[in-house]
């Protein structure tokens, strides 16, 4: 929500030209501080090495989680030993101040996060803003027997709303050591699951089953190892 309002308000504020002091035509100076990820300005930035894009610390950390991890704006990969905070951007965050949003107050960019987040003019227009309609009504009914196969909960703690690489983080932090025998939720939320099959060892699974997202390779009307084989093949053309 605050990454659509803040790309809603960048386009109403720069809409007519000029330009900002490090970046392109209409650019402004705090989009040219901002994490690709978030796409708010920078929290404990960090830099790949290779290619020397810079992320939030937390906004990289899931691609961190899995063995040959890749670029998420180049698609180049990285060695995950390699990522270093980035010194010289929180030396320019702290040195250069943008209006903020809302109240239009000059902020220093390494605490504009924070000032937003206090910030009464921009909760104000964050509740004012333009919510998504559909050019037309759809004439399809809803359906209401699909299941969930965007978030899941995980099977050690109970923890829910969990995508699949958050599941990931999650499990790999905070039951790294655990040894129980559990269901994988993603792979029993699938039309091949089976709901009563548990991992022997479920971190493993994790990170060799679950790289990649189901809904964006799987075609559901197929068979398991064709989906698996449809989805490597695809993520594999895509890298």
């Amino acid at each position: 929500m605050m990454a659509m309002f803040r790309s809603f308000v960048s386009a109403q504020q720069h809409g007519g030209g000029g330009s900002g002091p490090l970046g392109a035509p209409g650019e402004s100076i705090e989009s040219q501080f901002s994490c690709p990820i978030c796409l708010e300005v920078y929290h404990k930035p960090v830099s790949v090495a290779g290619c020397g894009h810079t992320f939030c610390g937390e906004c990289l950390q899931p691609c961190l989680q899995v063995s040959s991890p890749l670029c998420p704006l180049c698609r180049v990969s990285f060695d995950p030993k390699k990522v270093e905070r980035s010194s010289s951007v929180e030396k320019q965050l702290s040195s250069f101040k943008a209006p903020c949003r809302g109240c239009c107050k000059k902020v220093s960019l390494m605490k504009m996060r924070s000032h937003i987040s206090s910030c009464s003019k921009v909760q104000e227009q964050i509740a004012n803003c333009p919510k998504f309609v559909p050019v037309l009504p759809t004439s399809q009914p809803i359906p209401s027997n699909i299941p969930n196969r965007s978030t899941f909960v995980c099977p050690f703690c109970g923890a829910r709303n969990l995508d699949q690489q958050e599941l990931v983080k999650h499990c790999m932090e905070n039951h790294r050591n655990d040894p129980s025998k559990v269901v994988c939720p993603v792979c029993s939320a699938m039309p091949w699951g089976d709901p009563s099959y548990k991992s022997s060892n479920f971190l493993q699974h994790l990170l060799h089953r679950h790289k990649f997202s189901y809904d964006t390779f799987v075609d559901y009307s197929i068979d398991e190892e064709a989906a698996l084989q449809a989805a490597l093949a695809l993520s594999l053309a895509e890298n």
